[in-house]
């Protein structure tokens, strides 16, 4: 077989799998197989850059470069559905509807709490990918949406229109939602709210390799075309779901509002057992011709409509308030309250957020309080039932003092909450800062869970994170619960931690604001924990990811004499502290700032950031007067040519720069993006 129809063949089978995997939920072959032909079509791809589909299954992965979203008009406003909480409210929609169009059917569908998208397909290829923005225009976000697994690259079949869109919801299943609120708790970062929150923010990651690590998930519901094969809407998604398109499985056909109300019942208690988020039912008038009959409003379309479920409340009293000290000194008010049972699970407790919650809510102990699952996940206090607040009752005031260390608390400058900057001596804080040090994701030590660090610190053997590499064998194998061999593992653990690389050293000293991202780009940027160290505030701003706030707090945490004597002890202990990856090839670029932008025809912009980093040159990710040059691809960012040209910036085009640095690498066929069509389809999509 020719390489070419090999790589086809691979791209073929790959599509099918990842259909059977995501959206039929009935895989043919195991991992081990499709990370086997995968592998083979990446190394394929790589030896035949000529042979390049930006829709090849191998573009998954996403990469990191940093987006800049551009703004694009919908062909069709995306308006957005009245809603209603009412059965009765439900009930005269249903009779207005068939008292203007007589006898009609409806699709009842679920109503998923995620993130609105419209996708546009050309020839069977996914063209682009849009949010909804404000109605009229949305952000291009087709990088990111190419890394979820449930939106196909190219369509299966051959009976679709040449040109359509179909719209539908960016999800986070509950499963994704959870892992990564784990790993955002443990780099300290801000939980998100509720799933819906945490698909909206993840599509509109700068890096869309972050995206597909964030676990999102895309079911369709609403399909346009100039020609729509089929008349009635059931119909046609039934067709689209052959085509590839991830369709709900429970949309049913409902022709009496008896019909209507048996299957919101059955959904409201249902859907606690649901995989993804979903907030209520969509009814929708299923006939195409009848819907032209209706017509829209300025704001809504008048052939569906959206019951909205009732979040479920739970009426219960806070017994205390207690306060939690995280690893970077943050304190968090905690409610205990008297167990109650919630949307399946019993509660015991919710945050209280900060003072200023508190002080807003006006909560007190003994009060009764209103609780709900913030998306149907975290308990939340929402309210005080006052009418049966005690005449004893007095205000709360939050404490003053850590209430572990006793050290008085800070309130930082833009700041909600308190803080104890005790960090040396305060336990919470050291024992935090270990078992963020150990992790997987960090210096990955082995054996060494939360407990066998709180014994190892209640011994004296440990009382920061370099006493990691003083401890010895004989020391761990007296303690309870270890002995010889499981000692010996853990001090080899230890030493060959040393092998990690810089990035994840730099994670691992659980600076903060600074994630597993942020840590690989200062690595990336300054190379070595010297110029990290010797960096002012707006040279560290000069990396990706890092803006005023992240790098003060680079800063601090750098200048503290505590922590540079910690990092002096991790270097002669011998962790890596140099980013052994950045290997200079040249000193061209020596000292000189440069900022990507736009589109590249010979090479992508991940190559040419590392291109740039070894030539000796630094990547900027913002046009400010300490950059020295501007590569510019096609469709630059028009800000960024305006500030330019403004400051004086030298302006070097892909080819000259690729030439200045003496790049003789081979150029590749890039595939011309195909201009949306000026057809009107007749269907208008309409949310």
């Amino acid at each position: 077989m020719e390489v070419k129809d090999e790589i086809l063949a691979l791209r073929r089978q790959l599509d099918h799998h990842n259909y059977m995997y995501y959206v039929m939920n009935s895989p043919e072959i195991d991992d081990f197989e499709f990370d086997r032909m995968l592998r083979r079509l990446q190394d394929l791809e790589s030896a035949h850059p000529e042979y390049y589909d930006s829709l090849s299954p191998t573009q998954r992965v996403g990469c990191d470069i940093t987006s800049e979203f551009q703004s694009v008009r919908h062909a069709f406003p995306m308006l957005s559905l009245s809603n209603t909480y009412s059965l009765e409210e439900l009930r005269e929609f249903v009779q207005k509807v068939i008292s203007e169009i007589g006898s009609v059917e409806f699709c009842c569908e679920l109503k998923f709490d995620g993130t609105a998208i419209s996708l546009t397909y050309e020839n069977g290829r996914l063209l682009r990918a849009v949010t909804r923005g404000d109605g009229e225009r949305g952000d291009d976000v087709t990088a990111n949406v190419k890394t979820i697994k449930s939106v196909p690259l190219i369509l299966s079949g051959e009976d679709y229109p040449d040109f359509f869109e179909i719209r539908g919801e960016i999800l986070m299943p509950y499963a994704s939602f959870d892992r990564v609120n784990a790993e955002r708790m443990e780099n300290d970062e801000p939980l998100f709210a509720n799933p819906r929150n945490a698909a909206a923010g993840t599509l509109k990651q700068q890096q869309s390799k972050v995206v597909a690590k964030r676990g999102l998930d895309c079911t369709l519901y609403q399909f346009s075309a100039t020609k729509i094969p089929y008349k009635s809407h059931y119909a046609t998604l039934e067709k689209a779901r052959e085509w590839g398109f991830k369709i709900s499985k429970h949309m049913r056909l409902c022709s009496t509002m008896e019909e209507i109300e048996a299957f919101i019942n059955y959904w409201d208690t249902e859907r606690k057992a649901l995989p993804f988020p979903t907030d209520g039912v969509v009814i929708k008038v299923n006939d195409y011709q009848k819907r032209s009959l209706l017509g829209t409003t300025a704001k809504s379309p008048r052939w569906a409509v959206a019951y909205k479920f009732k979040a479920e409340v739970a009426l219960t009293k806070i017994e205390s308030i207690s306060f939690q000290v995280g690893r970077t000194g943050a304190v968090t008010p905690v409610a205990n309250l008297t167990p109650v049972l919630l949307a399946g699970t019993t509660v015991k407790r919710a945050t209280l957020h900060n003072a200023e919650q508190i002080k807003l809510l006006d909560i007190r102990i003994g009060d009764m309080v209103y609780v709900e699952k913030g998306g149907e996940i975290i308990p939340k206090i929402t309210g005080v039932e006052k009418s049966m607040r005690s005449n004893n009752s007095t205000t709360f005031c939050f404490i003053e003092r850590c209430p572990e260390c006793g050290t008085p608390l800070v309130r930082y400058e833009g700041e909600a909450k308190h803080f104890c900057p005790n960090q040396s001596h305060c336990r919470p804080q050291i024992l935090g800062r270990i078992i963020h040090f150990i992790q997987r994701k960090a210096m990955n030590i082995e054996g060494l869970g939360s407990e066998t660090v709180e014994m190892l610190f209640e011994n004296g053997l440990l009382k920061n994170i370099a006493d990691l590499y003083s401890l010895k064998a004989q020391d761990l194998a007296t303690l309870p619960r270890l002995g010889e061999k499981s000692a010996a593992n853990i001090i080899q653990s230890i030493n060959s931690s040393c092998e990690v690389p810089f990035r994840r050293v730099l994670f691992g000293l659980g600076i903060r604001f600074v994630g597993e991202t942020t840590a690989k780009y200062l690595a990336s940027h300054f190379r070595n924990i010297d110029s990290l160290m010797a960096a002012s505030k707006e040279e560290l701003c000069m990396s990706d990811e890092v803006g005023e706030k992240i790098a003060e707090s680079i800063t601090d945490y750098l200048q503290d004499q505590t922590n540079k004597d910690i990092i002096q002890r991790l270097r002669t202990a011998g962790l890596q502290f140099v980013n052994s990856s950045q290997a200079i090839s040249s000193n061209i670029l020596q000292a000189k700032n440069i900022v990507v932008s736009g589109k590249y025809n010979i090479v992508s912009r991940e190559d040419m950031k590392a291109l740039i980093e070894k030539n000796g040159g630094r990547n900027q990710s913002s046009v400010n007067s300490s950059t020295s040059m501007i590569v510019a691809g096609e469709n630059m960012g028009p800000e960024k040519l305006k500030k330019a040209e403004k400051l004086g910036i030298e302006i070097v085009s892909e080819k000259d720069f690729l030439s200045m640095i003496g790049f003789s690498g081979q150029i590749t066929n890039v595939e011309e993006e195909v201009k949306t069509k000026k057809e009107q389809p007749q269907q208008l999509t309409l949310f």
